[in-house]
């Protein structure tokens, strides 16, 4: 199988070269998955059929419901970086895939409320399993010149299955009885299995993960299976050679022999403040609210906005998706020229301007259903927030995180930042709902603080690593961290002697 023992056969030739693209292409569809559920599952729950099937739902019986995915995702994104590192990157994302299927179809033939919350459940085991590995897979295989637009690939792919599902739903709205809220659960469920048994049919084993567990010979085959220039490949084959030294280094000063990365590894002085930097970014991703709020609870919003009726506000989400889907095209294709830093910057004080703005006129209390102009300026927000955050924050991050980290440490430090992404996510989902209700504005002055916090640590912390080789990286922040210390150290000398002296 070419997950584990590449043959003479490539698995990738039926598609154009250069086939890395293609390897990438599919690994992405996890992220079309994910934007398919996280749009479904808040049109889907306020459905009338699904409240004649289950009865109308609290605001914190249906935050919990559509947030337990994260939860679950969460618990096991702490453990995917060790199951990637020690079964392989496709097969560890096969498995995730094969678990993610399973809890769909439990959704989608649910009988009673506490089997929809069971497929809830399993559903974010698997999405937690997955997701962040195949963002390390499609990092691994790619070229250094293209790594950025590849690895924005899934992102890309949610916003994409943003408005495959909105539409979806807005479709199958109007169907009789419990199949207007089943079937999208049942597309997912048929798109989930087709996704496993690609990935372990079609995808090659990462070369990178194969070098590091001493099979060269297999990985040389994989690189010529994936296309990769002759002087791509010495690059990155440089990159983990220096890895590799530095991990040789490092070991032998300790009096110990090479192993895995272990949780410790994340946190030694090398590495720890891109481990804590990808961390923070991640979940600030999530309280900045977009997944919760503009997402999974977007018609509930184009409600509360003024959109009355049940099909204009899935009209008014599925166009917001297509919104976010546009404005990301230029942020894929163009993720290697603009510089990552400027990106979020720009990005967050864009943000945290649009959500003060709404926040502002909620607590006014200007925003009423059927009159005044406040509701369309509200509407007109929400559409700003989501292509800003999808032209800069939702792709800048997620190919950050993992890009700033080591190899030895990569799959591990990008999974616990994906952990704590979706920990995240799940206390912004499930409070959501219940801060909607009770203030029409708290959340989102909640959401414009986080975003600020954020922005203003970014600018502190993030060292630019556009173009920049892995081993460039290191160096980067090495010299950034340098520069703050004699910052910090001149600013309290300077305090010092002006309070000596007053």
């Amino acid at each position: 199988m070419a997950t584990t023992t590449p043959t003479g056969n490539n698995p990738l030739a039926m598609f154009p070269p250069p086939r890395y693209i293609s390897a990438s292409i599919l690994c992405a569809f996890g992220g079309f998955l994910l934007g398919i559920d996280t749009s479904i599952i808040g049109p889907t729950t306020i459905m009338k059929s699904f409240v004649s099937d289950f009865g109308t739902l609290s605001s914190a019986v249906h935050g919990l419901i559509v947030s337990m995915i994260l939860l679950s995702a969460a618990v096991s994104s702490f453990f995917a970086g060790k199951l990637a590192d020690s079964l392989g990157r496709v097969p560890a994302i096969a498995l995730g895939a094969a678990v993610l299927c399973l809890g769909v179809a439990l959704e989608a033939g649910a009988v009673h409320i506490g089997m929809f919350a069971a497929g809830r459940l399993i559903e974010g085991f698997g999405y937690g399993a997955f997701f962040a590995t195949q963002t390390v897979y499609i990092c691994e295989i790619s070229p250094p010149t293209v790594r950025g637009p590849l690895t924005s690939l899934p992102q890309f792919l949610i916003c994409v299955g943003l408005v495959v599902g909105y539409f979806t739903c807005y479709g199958t709205a109007s169907l009789p009885g419990s199949l207007s809220w089943r079937l999208p659960f049942i597309v997912l469920a048929v798109l989930s299995a087709l996704y496993v048994v690609l990935t372990l049919s079609l995808l090659p084993a990462s070369p990178r993960w194969l070098i590091e567990n001493g099979r060269q010979n297999e990985a040389d085959k994989i690189w010529d299976m994936l296309e990769i220039k002759h002087e791509d490949r010495l690059v990155v084959e440089q990159e983990i050679r220096l890895e590799q030294v530095n991990e040789i280094v490092e070991t032998t000063a300790a009096h110990s022999a090479p192993s895995s990365a272990t949780f410790k590894d994340m946190f030694t002085p090398e590495t720890r403040e891109r481990t804590m930097l990808a961390v923070f970014m991640m979940g600030f991703l999530q309280l900045c609210g977009i997944d919760a709020v503009l997402y999974q609870y977007a018609p509930l919003l184009f409600q509360q906005a003024g959109l009355a009726s049940e099909e204009a506000s899935f009209l008014a989400s599925g166009v917001s998706g297509i919104a976010i889907v546009v404005s990301s095209v230029p942020a894929l294709l163009l993720a290697d020229r603009w510089g990552r830093r400027t990106s979020v910057l720009i990005g967050g004080i864009s943000l945290s301007v649009t959500m003060a703005l709404m926040a502002a006129l909620y607590a006014a209390n200007t925003v009423h259903a059927g009159e005044g102009t406040a509701r369309f300026i509200v509407i007109a927000c929400i559409y700003v927030y989501c292509i800003t955050v999808a032209a800069t924050w939702g792709v800048t991050i997620k190919v950050y995180a993992p890009e700033i980290q080591p190899q030895q440490t990569r799959a591990q430090a990008t999974s616990l930042a994906y952990g704590v992404n979706w920990l995240a996510n799940w206390f912004v989902v499930f409070v959501s709902p219940i801060m909607l209700e009770r203030s029409s504005s708290a959340a989102y002055f909640l959401f414009a603080a986080c975003t600020a916090i954020a922005t203003v640590v970014c600018f502190v912390f993030m060292v630019e690593t556009r173009g920049a080789a892995l081993d460039e990286v290191e160096e980067r922040f090495k010299l950034a961290s340098e520069c703050r210390r004699l910052l910090v150290s001149k600013m309290l000398s300077s305090a010092l002697r002006r309070r000596q002296t007053g």
